[in-house]
C-alpha cells in the first residue's frame, strides 16, 4: 500500500520507499519511516495531494506519494 492509495481522512504509518533511493525532498519534509501521515485532500484533477505530516500541511505530487510505502492504516 502506498500513500497514493489512501483516501482523504485516512492515516497510515510510513514503512519506507518503493525505490531503494528515497527521495531526499520527502525526507527533508519529515516523511521518514515510523511517521504518521494523513491525506487531507486531493486537488480537483488528483494532483497534487495535500497531506498532513508532523502537524504540517504539505502538497506533494501523486507520483511522489506513490513512492511512499505504508505499514498499516493508523487508527483514527
Amino acid at each position: 500500500m502506498t500513500l497514493a492509495d489512501l483516501k482523504p481522512g485516512e492515516r497510515a504509518i510510513v514503512k519506507g520507499w518503493a525505490n531503494s533511493f528515497p527521495p531526499v525532498r520527502l525526507m527533508e519534509f519529515g516523511i521518514l519511516p515510523g511517521t504518521v501521515v494523513e491525506i487531507v485532500r486531493f486537488a480537483p484533477f488528483g494532483d497534487p495531494i495535500d497531506i498532513k505530516v508532523r502537524g504540517f500541511h504539505l502538497s506533494i505530487r501523486k507520483e511522489d506519494a506513490a513512492q511512499i510505502m505504508l505499514i498499516e492504516e493508523y487508527p483514527t
